[in-house]
């Protein structure tokens, strides 16, 4: 939420297919209704950020696998795409490029990556200019490296980066899908080859970029990051960094 302006940003995963979905019940608990949201900004095609793997061959997006009335707001997503059956009538505004989405708040623009298995990726993030403070970046996977989104909002923005919160996928020394023994969030979420996949490197890099952007705030999501490098990230930015667990507030 920014001032006035709620943001739905990605619509999770709903694995098991559910109505209510849980993003649906963790709004509820949060105390947030669908009737409040401003905007919708998809971060990019990926199954667990439309709302399943239907949504993603379809190129839709579902709140929930049942009827959900969304008002009549402006969706964003860097490539096509449109509503499912159960939230019909919306068709994305495609960003191609930074783009400012309403005062204070923009898209940085979609940055490509050609993903081992998933191919080639647009992913876009969003950015928030907190008065008196600076900019406040939110990354859905973070496919694009922070390297590369720290350089692109330098780039286009005058003030200072004040915080950076969302997923930045780090499943190094763990992962949150497991087949067997086999970490596939490691291997799909690269442009590495399986052989040489996210590392422990890469972590460090990460953190010695954010550390020379000298952000106020920053905070990992678990959602493609392992506990491993969520505790790298908490130890390393000590006095920085915050938690980022579902159903609790990050006021800036």
């Amino acid at each position: 939420m920014a001032d006035d302006t709620t943001i739905l940003m990605d619509v999770g995963w709903n694995t098991k297919r559910k109505h209510p979905s849980p993003l649906l019940e963790n709004m509820k608990h949060l105390g947030v209704s669908v009737s409040e949201l401003n905007m919708i900004f998809i971060s990019h095609p990926h199954v667990d950020h439309l709302g399943g793997m239907k949504e993603q061959k379809t190129r839709t997006f579902s709140l929930s696998q049942g009827p959900v009335s969304i008002p009549a707001i402006p969706v964003y997503a860097p490539v096509e795409i449109s509503g499912s059956r159960w939230n019909p009538g919306f068709s994305a505004k495609v960003i191609t490029a930074p783009t400012v989405l309403k005062e204070g708040i923009a898209s940085i623009g979609p940055i490509p990556r050609a993903l081992f298995l998933m191919g080639y990726t647009l992913e876009q993030s969003l950015a928030i200019n907190v008065e008196g403070k600076g900019i406040v970046l939110i990354i859905g996977c973070g496919h694009q490296t922070i390297e590369r989104i720290i350089e692109r909002a330098q780039a286009i923005f005058d003030e200072p980066i004040y915080g950076i919160i969302g997923g930045l996928h780090y499943p190094v020394n763990g992962g949150r899908i497991m087949v067997g023994p086999l970490n596939i969030q490691k291997i799909v979420g690269s442009d590495n080859p399986p052989w040489r996949s996210i590392n422990e490197a890469d972590v460090g890099h990460a953190i010695e970029a954010i550390k020379r952007a000298s952000p106020t705030i920053v905070g990992l999501s678990a959602h493609d990051s392992s506990d491993w490098a969520i505790d790298q990230f908490r130890k390393k930015l000590a006095g920085k960094y915050v938690e980022v667990r579902v159903g609790e507030k990050i006021t800036i």
